[in-house]
């Protein structure tokens, strides 16, 4: 099961990275009002620190994605995000185990259990879902064409399939 999700989150990485290298310095960093003045950049680098932060606490077994470092690069270089894709991408592969999740805000601290498959499960929704807000941005601020499935779900795909026939 991990092996397939790391195959699903290796080609949705595949898809940023093409779409990174596609951009402009400009076009990766610029603010759009229509995603409430957010970049591309940003969705990119929010998407990256997920990962980063699964990774960064597997070894302890505790995860708290609210506490991630927000590396400033991985918005504003093209190349830095492109470089942490890869990194990203080697670091994945990883056996199953038991997480403890945090959620901590300015009143409460919230833990639940979990493993370490079902939050490469959580990552790979939040991806395609910031992919969907990336695609947006794309096609409001440039003329690159993207990959038909760019930003939809597994299941949105098989279901316009589905319906299709």
């Amino acid at each position: 099961m991990i092996t397939q999700l790391n195959q699903s989150i290796a080609g949705l990485l595949i898809q940023i990275e093409d779409t990174i290298i596609q951009l402009a310095d400009d076009q990766f960093c610029a603010s759009i009002p229509l995603l409430g003045g957010s970049s591309i950049g940003e969705h990119v680098r929010h998407i990256l620190e997920f990962y980063v932060e699964l990774i960064n606490g597997y070894d302890s077994g505790m995860v708290n994605y609210d506490q991630r470092t927000r590396d400033h690069q991985l918005q504003t270089i093209r190349s830095a995000a492109v470089f942490k894709i890869k990194q990203i991408s080697n670091q994945l592969i990883l056996t199953d185990k038991a997480l403890l999740i945090t959620s901590t805000d300015d009143h409460s601290k919230e833990q639940v259990m979990s493993t370490y498959a079902r939050e490469l499960m959580y990552n790979l929704d939040h991806t395609i879902h910031h992919m969907a807000l990336i695609r947006v941005a794309v096609c409001l601020t440039t003329s690159i064409s993207l990959a038909p499935h760019f930003g939809v779900a597994a299941a949105t795909i098989n279901y316009r399939k589905a319906c299709a026939q």
